[in-house]
């Protein structure tokens, strides 16, 4: 479950939104995403329309939710967590991306998405960027910073990867992560450049 979902300890509320992530998942199978209506996903879940708003403000939010919900399990069941400097974690993180691009291209709830791939995209550079964010707060590194470098990281990781699995005969997951590996890092790190950037631009300028 993304991180908010997991924050919540009421069974109660665990419960019914892993059954709207599931009505979600079980309606995709025969319907595109923009056939599903809120009113759809309710009844097949068989709650109200009022308690789905409870929890999402929309299906795009749900939508969000069980896709990162999916990465972070995945991360859980792997017991991976990354505190903004580790590259092993981040090497990780890559690989577990790879790893649910490739699931989540597999399942027949995806694939009969013509538009499910921009959706993909920002749920997963979401959930990417969750992971990054939540590292790098938990080392000492926030504000405006952090949240910058998060954001590209994520999009970089995610960028990356989605050019390895659309690849032809693409190499193994676990041999392309140091490669990008190596192009993520140093984003991870910009904070910590001994010149900062305002100070390299004046000395070229």
């Amino acid at each position: 479950m993304p991180i908010s979902d997991c924050e919540v300890r009421d069974p109660r509320i665990r419960r019914t939104r892993q059954l709207l992530q599931g009505a979600l998942r079980e309606l995709m199978l025969t319907h595109s995403f923009d056939e599903i209506s809120v009113q759809d996903i309710t009844d097949t879940a068989t709650v109200n329309r009022a308690t789905f708003y409870d929890h999402y403000t929309d299906k795009f939010a749900l939508l969000d939710a069980m896709v990162g919900g999916g990465f972070h399990k995945l991360l859980h069941e792997r017991n991976i967590s990354f505190d903004g400097t580790c590259p092993s974690a981040a090497a990780s993180i890559i690989l577990a991306t790879c790893d649910y691009l490739t699931q989540s291209h597999g399942d027949r709830a995806c694939t009969k998405q013509n538009a499910f791939e921009p959706l993909m995209e920002s749920a997963m550079t979401a959930a990417i960027r969750r992971v990054v964010i939540n590292g790098m707060n938990k080392n000492g590194r926030s504000g405006a910073s952090a949240e910058m470098i998060a954001t590209t990281a994520s999009w970089a990781i995610y960028g990356a990867v989605k050019q390895w699995f659309y690849t032809p005969d693409h190499v193994a997951a676990e041999e392309i992560v140091g490669r990008i590996l190596q192009l993520v890092m140093p984003i991870l790190e910009a904070d910590r450049m001994v010149e900062p950037p305002d100070a390299a631009i004046t000395a070229h300028a």
